[in-house]
């Protein structure tokens, strides 16, 4: 098979939108192959009990997830699910079909493998999307869906948004989480206040089953993350992912001034509020660690800082679908120089005092 360093030179002379187009074309015409499938799954999978976990009322059968952005629109979930991934999260999906903010608005950094995103939620809408779902779900790994209120609807309007997403949506995936941390949709991020985030959660409590989580911003002031976090749990949220994209543009040379971060630039900084957030909440509910995830030794870290999921999106890019199962060893050789049985058994295991005997894996 041609190398993955040689399709991403070839990939890499494309616009990046163009190039991401090109590749869900070979995944969704890969899904019509069944054949081509299997090899791909017999390839990158990885089955060992010491990777799955019982959360969000299914099971995990690896810690490793696809992020939200990648699969907007839930059209190469089956191919994804060969290339290795634990769970896949689709969307961004809003109520109405939206075309998203104006081109060029996806900005590559090679050398920090880093990607920079303005993309605005351009989703074919919800029923479009669940349409796709029905077909899809159940799989035999969990499917996640993320929530987005149209560019469109006034701030005063957003909860309606989200209350017709979880009714469209909630009876054909396995979670949903609510993105109110997007940099790419205008005043989004003020959502992030503690009233809207009360209202969201008790209107969850009665409109569906299915387990909600919460999408936070990397930007936030901590304290404040932390206290948005907790009153979110109280108020219902079965979980809290972190983070999302982040606008601190200083920590890519030449960044553009508008969209959100993501890749290797983001890693610290996502880290450190995860890290600040799980301190306080591992063991309370469940915690999903996302933002510059490229080894098995990061996902370790996130794991043992309090993380029971992490999700991947821009290392894909980079080092390739090889990726994901590189991973998912890594991660079976730290759990046994450690001298866990589970992966369940590493989560948190920084703030209860298990010592940590794993080496850095080159």
């Amino acid at each position: 098979m041609v190398s993955y360093h040689t399709i991403r030179n070839i990939l890499f002379s494309l616009d990046p939108e163009k190039a991401h187009k090109l590749i869900q074309w070979v995944l969704s015409a890969s899904q019509m192959a069944p054949l081509f499938l299997k090899q791909l799954h017999n390839k990158y999978n990885i089955t060992d009990h010491r990777l799955a976990q019982s959360l969000l009322g299914t099971t995990f059968p690896k810690p490793v997830g696809l992020a939200a952005g990648f699969d907007k629109n839930a059209v190469v979930a089956q191919a994804m699910e060969a290339l290795g991934f634990g769970f896949i999260e689709v969307g961004t999906v809003t109520p109405k079909p939206q075309v998203g903010n104006p081109k060029p608005r996806i900005f590559r950094f090679v050398e920090e493998e880093s990607l920079q995103n303005a993309m605005g939620f351009n989703n074919a809408g919800m029923e479009d999307i669940a349409n796709h779902l029905k077909r899809l779900y159940p799989r035999p790994i969990p499917i996640g869906v993320n929530l987005g209120k149209n560019k469109t609807t006034p701030q005063k309007k957003a909860l309606i948004d989200y209350a017709h997403l979880i009714a469209t949506l909630g009876a054909v995936c396995d979670y949903l989480v609510v993105n109110i941390s997007s940099p790419n949709i205008p005043e989004l991020r003020e959502l992030q206040n503690e009233n809207f985030i009360r209202d969201l959660f008790k209107m969850v409590r009665t409109s569906t089953e299915k387990p909600v989580l919460l999408k936070i911003a990397p930007d936030l002031d901590i304290s404040n993350a932390l206290r948005l976090c907790m009153i979110a749990c109280n108020e219902g949220a079965s979980g809290i992912v972190a983070t999302n994209t982040t606008t601190e543009y200083t920590l890519l040379r030449d960044a553009k001034r508008f969209g959100g971060i993501s890749g290797r630039a983001l890693r610290e900084k996502s880290f450190s509020i995860f890290s600040n957030i799980a301190k306080e909440l591992y063991g309370q509910t469940v915690l999903i660690s996302v933002g510059g995830i490229d080894s098995g030794t990061e996902a370790y870290r996130r794991i043992r800082a309090g993380a029971s999921l992490v999700q991947i999106y821009t290392a894909l890019v980079y080092k390739g679908p090889a990726l994901v199962r590189k991973i998912n060893e890594e991660l079976l050789i730290l759990l046994e120089q450690d001298g866990f049985n589970n992966v369940s058994e590493a989560v948190g295991a920084d703030w209860n005092g298990t010592r940590c005997r794993s080496v850095e894996l080159r």
